[in-house]
């Protein structure tokens, strides 16, 4: 009786664990390394979460029209080995976003590096490729 229960809290342990797995996307799923992007503006929102830390950066382009970014970071545990802190970025800061476009074209990418308004350069961990870069 005590294997079976035991047996049972095994599996029930596996089955809920593979929860966050199968959640996870590939890079190349959702983006494209072939379109670079690089993008400037105002930090809206910062989602400090597993799988992938993000950001919202609100965009200007000529006109004045103002575009809400969604940009994918790495794991946050790994951001944290690259330097990143929970209040690297803030609302209101500016910065420097190079990644990857969405390959549906909508307004998301996948960080490759991010520049602070200090002029600080942070790796942001992006699995293009299969496994995080700096």
């Amino acid at each position: 009786m005590r294997f079976a229960a035991n047996i049972l809290t095994a599996a029930v342990a596996v089955f809920v664990s593979t929860g966050p797995v199968l959640a996870h996307h590939s890079f190349a799923a959702e983006f494209d390394s072939d379109k670079p992007v690089q993008i400037t503006g105002t930090v809206t929102k910062v989602e400090w979460t597993n799988p992938h830390a993000r950001f919202y950066v609100d965009v200007k382009d000529d006109q004045s029209n103002v575009t809400n970014w969604n940009i994918e970071l790495g794991p946050p545990l790994i951001l944290q080995r690259l330097g990143w802190r929970h209040d690297s970025l803030k609302i209101g800061d500016q910065v420097t976003v190079e990644g990857y476009s969405a390959r549906d074209g909508s307004k998301m990418a996948n960080a490759k590096k991010v520049t602070l308004a200090d002029g600080r350069s942070v790796f942001a961990a992006s699995s293009v490729g299969g496994k995080p870069t700096q």
